[in-house]
């Protein structure tokens, strides 16, 4: 291992930054991981507009105030791809291509990334006039005609942002006449821009050309008619999908890939929480993303207290703990663990505020079973007691 911090944030977007700031107010230790731009997606949004209290900023300045505020608190932040993970411990290992960091807590807020149709000439001409990403290649298709896949927020803004640049830029839209996925203002200002023009009812069937985009090829839904469509690039805003193919297994995911969190931003994995628009949400956005990050990181301080003090009143413990869980949701079950009769030291556990420390030794309360104790030593459980 290279180097051992207190927490450990895989992602710098708005949900990563957020909680590098929680994590360094608390006095965590704590490195940021990123594998490309900080400030994630966020940082290529050429205007954002519904941030509380800002009511304009750019996505470059609003993501490197972020950081640098993060970095006031003492946080590193190093570019760094993650590769693997090994969550079985205690010490979470976060490997990268050259470096082993160890970590108490992991905050996984790894993002999207752009989904790809895989359609004929798509993946063939990426970077020769297929793009994702219009704050990064917009410029290059300066005068040129630009068609657009998709008709969402992130869609739409993009292609009002390639005008600046193209001489026309065609939306391809699945819907019918004057029906698309973004919001209301948006939709509004693309319909009347004058340099942006629909095909409605139609997908993309093929990206055309040889070294470099010379058209698409356009299906209308409906006739099934086939058109050949000049155009000198395509960008395609189709949705995304969470960056956690990479992750170990034992993390739960839902059948596309998202991450399942509860409101402690709390994976599966005791130590490992999710944050922004990797997790299963409602609302991707920048203002939730920081919710996220706030949250996760304020749940991890609480979990690394645990896990020290667990530390030293267990398993640097000279002699066996009784460890008595109870709950307050079931009457009796304190006054149960108040009169264990051991030779041992006795630690009450409420396992409503330890909930790492229950399922560490597989402890389910409920009605019939309102309490339990178990005899540990040096942190394995050798006896059960009854209560």
């Amino acid at each position: 291992m290279d180097a051992m911090y207190d927490l450990i944030i895989i992602g710098g977007g708005p949900a990563g930054l957020a909680a590098g700031i929680y994590g360094g107010r608390a006095h965590l230790s704590t490195l940021i991981l990123e594998k490309s731009t900080v400030g994630g997606r966020a940082y290529t949004t050429r205007e954002i507009v519904n941030y509380p209290g800002i009511p304009s900023s750019s996505g470059p300045d609003l993501t490197e105030k972020m950081a640098e505020h993060a970095k006031s608190f003492g946080v590193e932040i190093k570019r760094e791809p993650v590769k693997s993970m090994d969550v079985s411990g205690d010490v979470k290992l976060v490997n990268t291509r050259r470096h082993q960091y160890g970590a108490k807590a992991v905050i996984l807020a790894t993002g999207t990334s752009a989904r790809i149709l895989g359609i004929p000439g798509e993946r063939e001409l990426t970077g020769q006039g297929v793009a994702y990403c219009a704050t990064c290649d917009a410029e290059f298709f300066q005068d040129q005609h630009v068609v657009v896949v998709g008709s969402g927020d992130q869609a739409i803004e993009e292609g009002m942002f390639i005008t600046k640049f193209a001489s026309q830029v065609t939306v391809i839209v699945l819907h019918d006449e004057g029906i698309l996925d973004c919001n209301k203002e948006s939709a509004q200002k693309a319909l009347k821009h004058p340099k942006m023009d629909f095909i409605w009812n139609s997908v993309l069937t093929e990206v055309c050309g040889e070294e470099q985009v010379t058209g698409v090829k356009i299906k209308n839904i409906k006739t099934e008619e086939i058109t050949d469509y000049p155009c000198d690039g395509v960008f395609f805003f189709v949705g995304m999908i969470p960056e956690t193919k990479w992750l170990p297994e034992e993390l739960e995911k839902d059948s596309r890939g998202w991450l399942h969190v509860n409101e402690r931003m709390e994976t599966n994995v005791p130590g490992i929480y999710a944050a922004g628009d990797v997790r299963d949400k409602y609302l991707r956005q920048v203002s939730t993303a920081i919710s996220d990050g706030a949250v996760a990181a304020t749940a991890a301080e609480r979990y690394i207290e645990d896990l020290d003090y667990f530390k030293e009143q267990v398993l640097d413990s000279p002699e066996p703990v009784v460890l008595g869980f109870w709950s307050p949701e079931y009457a009796g079950s304190i006054d149960a663990i108040s009169n264990l009769s051991s030779p041992y030291r006795v630690m009450e556990v409420d396992v409503t505020r330890k909930q790492a420390w229950a399922k560490r030794y597989g402890i389910t309360l409920d009605e019939k079973t309102p309490a339990a104790a178990l005899v540990v030593e040096k942190g394995e459980a050798v006896r059960r007691l009854d209560v």
